[in-house]
């Protein structure tokens, strides 16, 4: 807090008092009924508020206002905006998804994201200072956006060293997940079972990378590739937060720029690509019906939830570097609708790509059925009659398999299903659901196999990846370290470092070969039901216990 700023004491007056919530910010101070004239220890507890000012004339500043709201889109906009929300847009009804989206995000988001601003800025404090100022015995609240912050920050840091493995890889030609791994027997040259079965992007995944195990029962040690790119991310983590603001502030300038410049260059690469409008299509065109579920209007409403970073107690720490009288109504939406456009400029960038893989499997779709055409044609099962005059084998298009396709399944209409013949739609290419690492680390790679430069692609989408995550930890490890600091007065290297070898440690049941078992666990249930507590308790906090009026 700058030198020349005041704190301004509330006088006691019989005047009602009609304050918004927006006065929290900037005007008046909460009546600390412990120090008032009606308490006989008001002299000691006059002494501390004294200190605690001090305290607080001393903290921490952002450098400038550009620097704190990069820091606040950094830590907002993750990996979740990515994969998650195209996932969700192509599951619930395309472009009518975006409506209840956008809606939620106005009634919902921007107002519980300005009363986390608000709460730390004019407090300034971490989040279990800020509660425990507001109301002692809500003290908890702080404590538990501490330890969600700490659950979710074990397994994302694992997500951060998975990116680093496949960026370190994508450092070769061709790249290792293009082709299925083979041995030579003689002349012959045998193709790994497992990976002919499934796909090479798959298989390279699953068992190169992972090196899974069957079940989560199933430890199988430590995958000991992981576990170095583990130790590689909480170090980077580390060093980017080891001097607080001052260090992760200017690592925000990078981390948080670099993503926007990476998927601007996927978007016009992906609209290069054959196939790409029809994926973009596919994205935008509204199946309205779908509004009307209430399941679509619950996904919004969580996705918008989580892509604020709400209850985490990253927001509050970071704008309680902030000065009391900036105008946080302004940063929240712009923050707001910043991550919302973020996430339709990925959707583009996801559902380009992924039109032209499913033009890519398509074709080839056409070519396998086709095959299994000729060969029923040479052995006599079908007639030559059934294939229409126009049909060119050597040249077959996807408009003449469907041609062709449909005159062999109404005339062979008993014995069609004998045939093992495939449709080959585009729709249902397209409307193969992909989220999460499914999308970053098999749909997404299996596209960029078939880019022209794709080792240059492939670095730049891990390296975007890394970046974003980073954005979001070091948003995370804010949620931790700022409330200890505060509290309990520690050195920030100390609980810096001590924060990262200990995440370190208990993270290393991520890097077992059964680790992603453990990932996906904690995705689902470490966080949904204890911030969604933690939110409503917030609202109670400041609506009911504090008071609105104040």
């Amino acid at each position: 807090m700058p030198k020349n700023s005041k704190v301004t004491q509330r006088e006691h007056s019989n005047q009602h008092v009609t304050e918004s919530v927006a006065d929290l910010l900037a005007h008046e101070e909460p009546i600390d009924h412990k120090a008032s004239a009606l308490n006989v220890s008001g002299e000691e507890s006059r002494g501390k508020q004294l200190e605690d000012t001090s305290e607080l004339e001393d903290r921490p500043a952002w450098n400038s206002k550009l620097q704190y709201i990069l820091a606040q889109i950094g830590y907002s906009v993750g990996l979740g905006n990515v994969w998650r929300f195209p996932y969700l847009c192509q599951k619930n009804g395309g472009g009518a998804y975006m409506v209840p989206y956008l809606i939620l995000l106005i009634l919902i988001g921007i107002p519980l994201f300005f009363l986390e601003l608000a709460v730390g800025q004019r407090i300034r404090r971490g989040s279990i200072g800020v509660w425990n100022y507001i109301c002692p015995r809500l003290g908890g609240i702080g404590y538990a956006s501490l330890l969600v912050c700490f659950f979710v920050g074990l397994y994302y840091n694992v997500i951060i060293g998975w990116s680093i493995f496949y960026f370190f890889q994508s450092f070769q030609y061709p790249l290792p997940w293009s082709e299925c791994p083979s041995v030579k027997n003689g002349s012959v040259v045998i193709v790994e079972a497992e990976c002919d079965k499934s796909s090479a992007t798959t298989y390279f995944w699953y068992r190169e990378t992972l090196d899974i195990s069957n079940s989560i029962s199933d430890g199988g040690g430590l995958n000991w590739k992981m576990t170095i790119c583990l130790l590689s991310a909480w170090c980077i983590v580390g060093m980017a937060m080891i001097k607080g603001i001052q260090s992760s502030g200017k690592v925000m300038y990078f981390s948080s720029l670099f993503p926007y410049v990476v998927l601007i260059c996927f978007l016009v690469r992906g609209l290069l690509l054959r196939g790409s409008v029809d994926g973009i299509l596919h994205m935008l065109t509204p199946k309205v019906e779908k509004m009307l579920d209430p399941q679509v209007w619950r996904e919004a409403a969580t996705q918008v939830f989580f892509a604020l970073g709400l209850g985490f107690g990253g927001v509050i720490a970071f704008s309680s570097y902030n000065k009391q009288d900036n105008n946080c109504q302004f940063d929240a939406a712009l923050v707001s609708f910043i991550n919302f456009l973020t996430s339709v400029l990925a959707t583009l960038v996801v559902f380009a790509v992924l039109g032209f893989k499913a033009n890519m499997m398509n074709e080839k779709c056409v070519v396998q059925n086709a095959e299994k055409i000729l060969g029923y044609l040479n052995a006599g099962v079908l007639s030559h009659f059934l294939i229409p005059q126009h049909v060119n084998f050597s040249h077959l298009t996807t408009a003449d398999y469907a041609d062709m396709y449909e005159v062999i399944k109404k005339v062979k209409e008993d014995g069609f299903q004998d045939l093992h013949l495939d449709a080959c739609l585009l729709e249902d290419e397209l409307d193969k659901a992909v989220q999460g690492t499914g999308l970053a680390f098999i749909a997404f790679t299996e596209a960029m196999t078939h880019f022209p430069a794709s080792p240059f692609w492939s670095v730049m989408f891990f390296f975007m990846l890394i970046n974003l995550g980073l954005g979001s930890m070091i948003g995370t490890m804010s949620g931790i370290t700022t409330p200890l600091i505060d509290t309990f007065k520690v050195r920030k290297e100390f609980l810096t470092v001590g924060c990262c070898i200990l995440a370190f440690l208990l993270g290393l049941i991520f890097v077992q070969r059964s680790g992603n078992y453990f990932v996906n666990m904690f995705d689902d249930y470490s966080a949904t039901l204890p911030l969604t507590i933690v939110v409503i308790l917030e609202n109670i906090a400041v609506a009911w216990v504090y008071g609105t009026k104040k």
